[in-house]
């Protein structure tokens, strides 16, 4: 048990996806309220085992859970009763990652960490990506995105804007982005943009399923004309992606 809670607490410092079940209830013999099963995200091994007949099915709902942010009771049936299981799900902390330290990205810096969110902001441009233009980032990146995205963990709490209107740091970004596991990608840009960008994309290799992923136009369409405006509608987008709306 202390082993469970030592790794758990590991993981939630980490930052890293985990949900732990605890049985609160049983009509099976041997299994006694308390049991608990660690479940990281992904491929990672569980952590003990509540009944064979129900593991796989805990597991399932943990994934799903876990992405939509709640802790959940669920009663499971097994040849010799029902087991009643609370999965507590501890998401990784919401991240927002700007490519582009161009004036949009600086409200829209300021709106995220409101909304508490991690920020980072990517720029191979040295005289943009300042720690004066951008005192809310948590991390600033001067680098090109094919290095920046390297080793980086876009999970299902990540979010990816682009805002550079630039395809040499567009598409890159892009592609990296649209074949991770972000829940938001969204790119700045007309219709036409738009269209022209996608082809290229696909002509990179990326898969219509990940294309459809792409907000772009980006944001909320309410209007917005200035930078902060904008900021505000992609914010309000990112919003409206994580909660289902």
């Amino acid at each position: 048990m202390d082993s469970i809670y030592s790794t758990l607490a590991e993981m939630v410092r980490a930052g890293r996806a985990v949900s732990l079940a605890t049985v609160i209830s049983s009509q099976v013999e041997g299994v006694r309220p308390g049991i608990k099963m660690l479940l990281p995200s992904g491929s990672e091994a569980t952590t003990g085992s509540i009944h064979p007949e129900i593991n796989r099915a805990v597991a399932r709902d943990a994934g799903r859970l876990l992405l939509e942010e709640r802790s959940l009771l669920t009663v499971y049936e097994t040849a010799a009763g029902t087991i009643e299981v609370f999965i507590e799900s501890f998401p990784p902390p919401q991240e927002l990652v700007i490519l582009g330290a161009v004036h949009v990205s600086i409200t829209l810096a300021k709106v995220a960490k409101m909304l508490g969110y991690r920020v980072t902001v990517i720029d191979p441009r040295g005289a943009f990506a300042t720690r004066e233009r951008f005192p809310d980032a948590d991390r600033l990146i001067i680098e090109w995105p094919e290095d920046a995205f390297t080793g980086a963990t876009l999970n299902g709490s990540t979010s990816v804007v682009v805002l550079t209107h630039d395809a040499k740091l567009d598409l890159p970004a892009l592609q990296i982005a649209l074949s991770s596991q972000a829940r938001y990608v969204g790119a700045i840009g007309s219709r036409t943009t738009t269209a022209e960008r996608k082809e290229e994309l696909a002509r990179m290799g990326v898969t219509e399923e990940h294309l459809l992923r792409l907000h772009s136009p980006i944001g909320l369409r309410i209007g917005a004309r200035t930078p902060a405006e904008i900021a505000v509608s992609i914010m309000a987008e990112i919003v409206a992606e994580r909660r289902k709306a």
